[in-house]
């Protein structure tokens, strides 16, 4: 049987795993809320670049207001502050045995459970390097890493069949520790955050200022430590060396820096979110819930509450773009 999904939110993550599941033969249909986006896609199709070649698909696409009234297997891919208004969306359309999985940035799983049911919530961690560059056109950057399983625990037939209908993309991971490659993802995405406070590539900023960066990662790292969580690695990151000597975190980052250089995407999501798009990033709704966490549990995370403060400022034109920034993390850290 062909298996269906609905797309909710098809740009960077979104798109990319659309097409992929189109060229798997999966009954794909797309939904989006940019009116721009909606008719490149129906005009022309998706397009998705990359290094190797274009992928290209004829997929069905609507706006909310044109959406189908029932919603099956939907995968959703907007970004992190828009999920509790989507997901409240979503959950009077959801059929009787329909599910979500949260292809996103951040811990947006207990926020699409409180509308859909935790049982009907699916965990995803999902590390596409990809960027809509144009109304219908998306760049692969690089390749990332996907783990799929069940929000309350273990895994299914329905996280496996998914991930067996991405095989055209690669070989997700089917695990009942999603949460423990969320968390990592967390401290990863710390730094590549704290990167679009400049204007330079990825890699080369981590490496020129570990001192804060190393700093940033054990804060995240520790709060989730602190709650028992399992920490995993995936692509070039390896939690347990950032929290680890010195040493360590210094030969964990040389691999780290290694890999970016690697990927044809050189700055952050975020960095084109503020630089090119104009707009508000995920970033506060991504990092609310780890300072929750450590205020919890007595954890110190000054550096985490500095740089969603300082994405802020810079999101809202309060400041510029400069290595500055940078510095400052690392006087901070060194402290």
């Amino acid at each position: 049987m062909t298996s269906k999904y609905t797309i909710v939110g098809a740009g960077a993550i979104g798109g990319t795993l659309g097409v992929h599941l189109h060229l798997a033969g999966a009954d794909v249909q797309l939904i989006d809320a940019d009116p721009a986006h909606v008719a490149a896609v129906r005009e022309h199709g998706l397009r998705i670049e990359q290094p190797s070649g274009a992928l290209e698909a004829r997929l069905p696409i609507s706006t909310p207001d044109e959406a189908p009234e029932e919603l099956g297997a939907v995968l959703l891919a907007v970004k992190a502050q828009a999920t509790d208004d989507v997901a409240a969306w979503i959950a009077p359309r959801l059929a009787a045995d329909g599910w979500v999985a949260s292809m996103q940035n951040g811990l947006n799983e207990a926020t699409i459970a409180r509308h859909v049911g935790t049982e009907r919530t699916v965990a995803a961690f999902v590390d596409l390097f990809a960027d809509v560059m144009a109304p219908g056109v998306i760049k692969d950057g690089g390749i990332g890493a996907i783990a799929l399983g069940e929000y309350a625990g273990g895994v299914s037939d329905r996280v496996r069949t998914l991930a067996e209908d991405l095989r055209h993309w690669g070989e997700p991971i089917v695990s009942d520790n999603v949460e423990g490659f969320l968390w990592s993802k967390l401290g990863f995405g710390a730094m590549l955050v704290a990167t679009a406070l400049a204007d330079d590539d990825m890699g080369d900023l981590i490496d020129r200022h570990r001192v804060g960066m190393h700093a940033l990662v054990r804060e995240v790292l520790t709060v989730a430590a602190k709650q028992g969580i399992a920490l995993e690695s995936f692509d070039a990151f390896v939690p347990e060396q950032y929290l680890g000597t010195d040493a360590e975190a210094d030969a964990a980052t040389d691999g780290l820096v290694a890999w970016l250089a690697t990927q044809t995407k050189k700055r952050s999501g975020i960095w084109r979110d503020i630089a090119v798009r104009g707009r508000r990033t995920e970033v506060p709704t991504q990092y609310t819930p780890v300072l929750d966490d450590a205020a919890r549990l007595g954890v110190e995370a000054p550096l985490t509450a500095w740089l969603v403060d300082a994405i802020v400022r810079l999101e809202t034109g309060q400041t510029e773009m400069s290595e500055a920034h940078l510095d400052e993390l690392d006087r901070l850290a060194a402290r």
